[in-house]
């Protein structure tokens, strides 16, 4: 994806969000910390220029709540999640880079429930590259790449990186 295709996808999910919950009314953005966070400030924009209205939005750590921490050692760094508002009540949407076994997904509701019931939850996600190891299927979803086991994809974005991609590599 170059990024243009980059930004026509987020441009098209935020057309989604909007038609799925008649407006963006009640509804905050969530982005999964690191690479999450840019791509819900994006959605934001757009969803602005769409109804002309501002989106909540905040970030979730959710180091913490991994279920992959299996030594001593994996000791989690935990990063501030950042939530200037209540998640009580309203249409939470979780936004991440990548969508792949699911776990990072369970993560982020076990992170939200931690801070309170929200009326609903929905996710988006930019790339669903396939092979679930939990049942999870994504609201809005930018491209859909079949991958296989043996390629990693990489979502490039800026503040992180210099331009605006998603790359697809193989693991040698």
């Amino acid at each position: 994806m170059d990024e243009q295709t980059f930004r026509r996808s987020l441009m098209r999910m935020a057309h989604e969000i909007v038609e799925r919950n008649k407006g963006v009314e009640g509804i905050c953005l969530l982005g999964v910390k690191r690479r999450g966070e840019p791509i819900a400030r994006l959605l934001a924009e757009n969803l602005m220029i769409i109804e002309g209205k501002q989106v909540e939005q905040g970030t979730i750590d959710i180091n913490y709540y991994r279920d992959d921490l299996t030594k001593a050692s994996d000791v989690p760094v935990i990063k501030k999640t950042e939530l200037p508002f209540s998640i009580i009540g309203k249409k939470v949407i979780i936004v991440d880079d990548v969508l792949f076994t699911g776990r990072t997904v369970r993560a982020a509701i076990e992170a939200i429930f931690s801070l309170g019931r929200p009326k609903e939850i929905q996710l988006a996600i930019l790339i669903d590259r396939g092979h679930r190891e939990l049942p999870f299927r994504a609201d809005y979803v930018g491209k859909n790449i079949p991958t296989s086991l043996d390629e990693r994809v990489s979502v490039l974005i800026p503040p992180f990186d210099e331009k605006m991609a998603v790359c697809l590599y193989y693991n040698e």
